[in-house]
């Protein structure tokens, strides 16, 4: 996606939900989160954020079960403007506030540089809706907005 443009929010339910004739399978979806505004960003930054792929079930939901059998598949990939981008993967870790963590894993042998999501478990990963994760680097919870949802096979640089 190129990252000098918005996209808007399609027409959605309350909490996020897809409309039940745009509900999708459980399955791999590539998700793109862009920088929500905050005071540095009066705008939000399409610049920087986030690529995955990501296993989602029909109401846009992390699906861990199916995330145990797809976890290879299941790759990130950080974009910010200014630094250069950095490829992870997707993990759900047991522990955590709710019994369980997603995060950002980019080097298996440390956890200092995981990024772990704010309840990312109980989020819809549907265009227009919010998610923070927290900077590995500062570790401040950053807000991103779902901007783009596709099918994996759409494509995605790994």
């Amino acid at each position: 996606m190129p990252h000098g443009t918005q996209e808007s929010a399609p027409s959605r339910q309350r909490h996020g939900k897809l409309p039940a004739k745009q509900s999708l399978p459980t399955m791999l979806y590539r998700v793109t989160l862009t920088l929500a505004r905050c005071p540095d960003y009066p705008d939000g930054s399409v610049a920087r954020g986030y690529e995955m792929v990501a296993p989602l079930g029909p109401d846009g939901h992390l699906d861990a079960a199916f995330w145990r059998t797809t976890r290879e598949s299941c790759r990130v990939r950080r974009f910010w403007s200014g630094a250069r981008d950095r490829d992870g993967r997707l993990v759900h870790r047991a522990g955590g506030d709710g019994g369980a963590t997603w995060l950002i894993d980019y080097e298996d042998w440390t956890n200092q540089d995981d990024e772990p999501g704010y309840h990312l478990g109980t989020h819809a990963f549907v265009p227009g809706e919010y998610v923070s994760i927290r900077d590995a680097e500062d570790g401040v919870y950053h807000t991103f907005m779902v901007s783009r949802v596709s099918p994996a096979s759409a494509g995605f640089r790994t």
